[in-house]
């Protein structure tokens, strides 16, 4: 690799072939022969009955009162990830940080596209006075990346640790639109 801020070489991001996920690869009858690290939860371990974790609480700030007196949605975008992730019984797997920041950022961007529809697309510049793309639009754009590259990282963890088919369940990120359509029409 180059020396300095010269970052010609080396290994890119997401480069290379993706890793298969357990379900896909014992389907396909385990090409590698390696052992497949699969977790399952088994009824009771040596007499030991095993006891069911609640969802953690939601943090207070994912359900604020905002500004505008209305409540942040973060709480229930965090809820409703966290009992997907259950219902595949990989919420273990899965930080609690990185569910509250995809709730967070995902609330911020229906709140940013609810200005959106409210305001319109364009603003009029402070000093110019000249029509200019509205601030909410940026700011939309940069929470639904954000909240879509944390999504991928949930996603990847579950596609990798997941004993059960996880593609026919039902994805919080869907949720997630229908709450801004469901916004929209109010």
């Amino acid at each position: 690799m180059a020396k300095g801020t010269n970052t010609h070489g080396g290994k890119r991001l997401n480069s290379g072939r993706k890793s298969k996920s357990v379900l896909e690869k014992n389907e396909s009858g385990n090409p590698g022969h390696r052992p497949l690290k699969v977790i399952d939860v088994p009824d009771a371990i040596e007499g030991v009955e095993m006891e069911g974790v609640d969802m953690p609480e939601p943090a207070e700030f994912l359900s604020a009162i905002q500004r505008d007196g209305s409540t942040l949605q973060a709480g229930d975008i965090y809820k409703n990830t966290w009992m997907w992730l259950k219902q595949l019984g990989v919420e273990k797997l899965v930080p609690v940080q990185i569910i509250q920041q995809f709730a967070m950022n995902s609330a911020r961007w229906i709140q940013c596209e609810d200005a959106v529809t409210k305001y319109g697309h364009l603003g009029k510049h402070p000093t110019s006075g000249n029509p200019m793309r509205s601030p909410y639009v940026g700011m939309a754009i940069d929470y639904q990346r954000s909240a879509l590259q944390i999504w991928l990282q949930i996603y990847q963890i579950v596609k990798e640790n997941c004993s059960v088919d996880y593609r026919n369940g039902l994805n919080p990120a869907d949720d997630v639109m229908e709450r801004l359509l469901r916004s929209r029409g109010n």
